[in-house]
């Protein structure tokens, strides 16, 4: 898709981008490594539309939310080929619940764990309390016998 003429653009630096959004310069460019986004050139310098930010943020979003470069781009492409954008709608609903799956099993994963490690806390305080317990006591009968 061919970006509009630049004087109809409102366009952003690099460094505007990386500070809006908080990631370094190194990142936007790694982004247009992989054909995320795709910026203008005005001679050897980058210029970014608002296009670029919109997608930039989304890929920013799908990389917080745990999909993949791949699934990001995926979902991004089908918003320049589908111009009724259910193929793109679809495709993101059926990533969000697998998503979603994914997530919820790592938190029943993350819970048997917390129950197992609470566990093992609550035994080890106890092996502790009753070692201080019984270090108290065997002090106690040698004070007594020395009397």
């Amino acid at each position: 898709m061919e970006h509009p003429a630049p004087a109809t653009l409102e366009l952003f630096s690099i460094a505007q981008l990386a500070e809006e959004l908080g990631i370094t310069h190194r990142a936007i460019r790694f982004y247009e490594s992989k054909g995320l986004i795709k910026p203008l050139r005005l001679g050897t310098t980058r210029v970014f539309g608002r296009r670029d930010r919109a997608r930039l943020q989304l890929v920013l979003r799908g990389i917080r939310l745990g999909f993949t470069l791949a699934e990001v781009g995926e979902y991004l492409d089908l918003y320049d080929t589908d111009r009724t954008k259910r193929g793109q709608v679809r495709l993101l609903l059926d990533k969000v619940r697998e998503r979603i799956a994914a997530l919820e099993a790592q938190r029943a994963d993350l819970e048997q764990a917390l129950a197992e490690l609470n566990d093992i806390a609550a035994q080890a305080q106890s092996a502790l309390n009753q070692s201080a317990l019984k270090q108290s006591n065997e002090s106690a009968g040698t004070k007594r016998r020395t009397q």
